[in-house]
């Protein structure tokens, strides 16, 4: 299980990883696998403003549909377009090409509403027992 030091977490396994004001925004490697072989991606809309723990996406696999849940508040910026022809990035490479969007987050204090990645690791490796 990849769960790399940079980057923020939440307790629905979506990530943010941030750079300066912007943070770009995923669900994690855990979240990835348990889905199994993801086959479609619904994104926010570019310039969408976004409340934290807000839906803002939604994953389509061979096993289910889940709903995304944005760990920060903000404006959206960009979108990975790359995701639309090759959903499978994301089980591929969740944290790098697998990005969701980026948004230009509007409250630093919500980090703190967040897990850090040994947070997020001994959360994980709670729900398999």
């Amino acid at each position: 299980m990849n769960i790399p030091k940079n980057i923020l977490y939440t307790k629905d396994h979506e990530w943010a990883r941030i750079e300066g004001k912007v943070a770009y925004i995923g669900i994690t490697d855990y979240a990835a696998h348990s889905l199994g072989d993801i086959t479609f991606v619904q994104l926010p809309k570019i310039g969408e403003l976004l409340k934290q723990s807000a839906y803002c996406a939604t994953v389509e696999s061979v096993k289910a549909a889940s709903d995304v849940y944005v760990p920060l508040s903000g404006k959206v910026l960009s979108v990975n377009t790359q995701l639309a022809a090759h959903p499978e990035l994301i089980n591929q490479s969740a944290y790098e090409q697998g990005y969701f969007f980026s948004i230009e987050f509007s409250d630093a204090a919500e980090k703190t509403k967040l897990m850090d990645a040994a947070s997020y690791r001994q959360y994980v490796e709670g729900l398999s027992k």
